[in-house]
């Protein structure tokens, strides 16, 4: 019987699944394998199973014995359980409950015309600087950083200091490291919620700090993990977004002839990102059965979005980019757990895109593809630049 694979593959494509991702489809929507660390895990593949999952209430972030637990990588943020197991999913009903308010329609919708006068902003000094340009650095990096330091408080003027932190944090290889971004972090994050307690304010770290049963390490905790969450996956969406158009000219013409269909471009965007097997980590609470392969109580599960994603069985010719699919892809979750800030990405991606393209209608990879690199020792593996011509 042949060894379990090892994670994360490879993908020597970006643009696509790793090819041993594909093959371990083929057999079936469950897998043995093991993590980068070398614990056992079992990767879920399918896009039925690990929708179905995701939003199984026997599947959880916590462990009882945290100490034994399988790990994904050294990361001190998500390489092993986190919270307590006798009362994660009432703390994490609670948590929504106080964040849900600040991310509602109506405030998402007021947000929209900062947005796009921040983008409009970085493309007036992408312009004006001219070709070649790194668009990582230009756009993709700056922008869901101002926003997010304006939803929640955060000085922009820190952001390299917190950019620091949250990239420390985010380490999957080296758990030091994490651990020290990760306390950097928030003892920042307890100094804004003493200042936003003495002098008040509207964004959502002083509004959390004002609410009643919220204490200031909460406060600090929840604001932190969104101004890691906020930024962080929005800063590769757009780098990814960028680089799947820009891979086949023509695709990128098509949409600046024609408008229209850049929204329904961003949802495939948002499809193809991922794919090299790391998958959302999850551990059984109780036994349980996956489409006929039985998994224990403290087993460690990976639910791989990009996989599921890209299974054949829900999108047909998965690798082929269809902005006419239907937009059922996981990449924001699903159920109980679906990214809060969803509605802010989409926010900033259409901002992104739809003053991009027809601005900059000419715009190409200004090195061939396979010279990009990719920052493989973080969570989100987000591009390290993307030089851009026009």
């Amino acid at each position: 019987m042949s060894s379990p694979p090892s994670l994360p593959f490879d993908r020597p494509d970006p643009l696509r699944p790793d090819p041993r991702l594909r093959e371990l489809q083929a057999t079936g929507p469950v897998h043995r394998v093991r993590t980068a660390v070398g614990d056992p895990a079992w990767l879920v593949t399918g896009y039925e199973q690990v929708r179905r999952l995701l939003d199984d209430p026997r599947l959880g972030r916590s462990h009882p014995a945290p100490e034994t637990a399988a790990r994904t990588g050294r990361s001190a943020l998500f390489g092993g359980p986190q919270g307590a197991f006798d009362t994660e999913h009432a703390d994490h009903t609670r948590m929504r409950a106080l964040l849900r308010p600040h991310f509602s329609p109506k405030r998402m919708r007021a947000l929209i015309p900062r947005v796009e006068a921040l983008t409009t902003s970085l493309l007036d000094e992408l312009e004006e600087h001219g070709p070649p340009a790194d668009l990582h650095a230009a756009l993709a990096v700056p922008l869901p950083i101002a926003v997010i330091c304006e939803l929640l408080g955060v000085p922009y003027a820190d952001r390299e200091k917190f950019r620091v932190w949250t990239h420390a944090a985010a380490d999957v290889t080296d758990n030091a490291r994490s651990l020290r971004g990760l306390g950097e972090l928030f003892a920042y994050g307890q100094g804004l919620v003493a200042r936003k307690r003495a002098e008040g304010g509207d964004d959502i770290i002083a509004r959390l700090a004002a609410t009643d049963g919220v204490s200031d390490d909460e406060a600090a905790a929840m604001g932190m993990f969104l101004l890691f969450a906020g930024h962080e996956t929005t800063v590769n969406a757009i780098g990814q977004g960028t680089l799947r158009l820009l891979a086949e000219p023509g695709r990128w013409r098509s949409l600046a002839a024609d408008p229209d269909r850049i929204g329904p471009a961003i949802e495939e965007m948002l499809r193809g990102t991922g794919g090299d097997g790391t998958g959302i980590p999850r551990y059984a609470r109780a036994d349980l059965d996956i489409d006929g392969t039985h998994v224990h109580a403290g087993d460690l599960v990976l639910l791989d979005l990009g996989a599921a994603n890209h299974d054949p069985a829900a999108f047909p010719d998965p690798g082929r980019f269809d902005p006419a699919r239907p937009a059922t892809h996981l990449s924001f979750g699903h159920g109980a757990r679906y990214c809060i800030g969803a509605p802010l990405a989409r926010i900033e991606l259409t901002a992104v895109f739809s003053q991009l393209i027809p601005r900059f209608p000419a715009m190409r990879l200004a090195v061939p593809g396979e010279e990009l690199t990719f920052d493989r020792a973080t969570l989100t593996r987000s591009l390290t630049a993307l030089p851009v011509t026009w």
